[in-house]
């Protein structure tokens, strides 16, 4: 008798073992689409992003694409074949993904772009991001205070940077920027020394560190031989290590050449340790664990029937369709207070950036 009551409690046991995992996996697979692993941001958001669905109940399926389009195209595709019921997208070109979104209409699965506003295809439900423009002017209005433009006659000479072309985020960071540079460029406080004003004329493809490096080069060789480079509109960490490379390649940061404001944005690691060694300038942090969260939310109300939390329905028109946006609060970060937001705020230990 007492074998049989042991025997019957280890069946039960184990019919609770083997339950508990498929209760937790009733919310369905989430396909999680990410451009790619050469920023270490990526990473970082592909990771936040499956850490949140696991602790909320969803299987995941976490890809790169390493910025091959036609390969982020065929893990979406694939995504869509296992029966993902909700595809979260960090594009690499906006504009190239109608058809494969067409396909996850038709069979119901609901689409929220990541960071990267998705265009041209009405078959995007909802966007999580930060406040895009408002990063550019962070950029712009930490340039102009590294400068001390607002308060010196100047004329400062600086150079700008966009992102890439294809990434519609770029054009935001642009806009904005300009939006406060503008006014000092026509009253002649900062001078565009190049002469290249514009995304047609400043855009940096897939974010390319090198190309934004080769660029400053060429700069300096037709520009800056007979007069300083005083600081450099740059709308990525990535970018902005490669202009740093090429102003010190020329003598700046030594001797009485001292190193432009250079912007940046991501916080990435070598950039804060930029930040603390006295070269690059600032970058802006976007804490992609509350983006994390912000876009879970949206899963789970999504998948619910429910209509997701959204404080944006006006400002992101993908060409087909207003797209209803979650923008969180960009942070501008310097010298004077990466302690307190990266350390302290618990992104990254202390031990990481020094």
């Amino acid at each position: 008798m007492r074998m049989f009551k042991y025997l019957a409690t280890a069946a039960m046991l184990a019919g609770l073992a083997i339950a508990a995992p498929a209760g937790a996996q009733e919310k369905g697979l989430v396909g999680v689409a990410m451009p790619t692993k050469s920023s270490a941001r990526w990473i970082a958001d592909g990771d936040n992003m499956v850490k949140v669905l696991k602790e909320r109940g969803y299987k995941t399926d976490l890809q790169y694409a390493e910025d091959d389009i036609p390969n982020q195209l065929a893990q979406i595709e694939n995504m869509i074949t296992k029966g993902a019921k909700v595809l979260v997208i960090a594009s690499i070109d906006g504009t190239t993904l109608s058809d494969v979104l067409k396909q996850a209409h038709d069979q119901g699965i609901k689409v929220i772009a990541y960071d990267r506003l998705i265009r041209d295809t009405p078959n995007v439900d909802y966007y999580a991001t930060f406040d895009n423009f408002q990063v550019g002017v962070q950029q712009a209005t930490s340039l102009v205070k590294g400068l001390k433009a607002d308060t010196e006659k100047g004329p400062f000479n600086i150079e700008l940077f966009g992102g890439s072309p294809d990434d519609n985020n770029a054009f935001f960071f642009y806009n904005g920027a300009m939006s406060v540079l503008q006014p000092l460029i026509d009253k002649r406080v900062l001078v565009v020394g190049s002469g290249q004003v514009g995304m047609d004329k400043v855009a940096t493809l897939r974010w390319d560190p090198a190309t934004a490096q080769a660029r400053m080069d060429a700069i300096l060789s037709s520009t800056y031989s007979g007069k300083k480079l005083n600081g450099v509109l740059s709308p990525y960490d990535g970018l902005s290590i490669g202009i740093l490379s090429s102003v010190k390649g020329v003598g700046y940061g030594s001797g009485d050449m001292p190193m432009p404001i250079v912007t940046g944005q991501d916080a990435e690691v070598p950039s804060v340790k930029s930040i603390i060694a006295g070269e690059q300038y600032s970058t802006i942090f976007k804490d992609t664990r509350d983006l994390a969260k912000v876009t879970v939310d949206m899963v789970d109300a999504a998948m619910s029937g429910k209509e997701p939390t959204v404080n944006d329905t006006k400002t992101y028109d993908n060409g087909k369709k207003v797209v209803p946006s979650y923008l969180l609060k960009p942070v501008v970060v310097d010298k004077s207070n990466w302690k307190q937001v990266l350390v302290d705020g618990g992104y990254y230990k202390e031990s990481q950036v020094k």
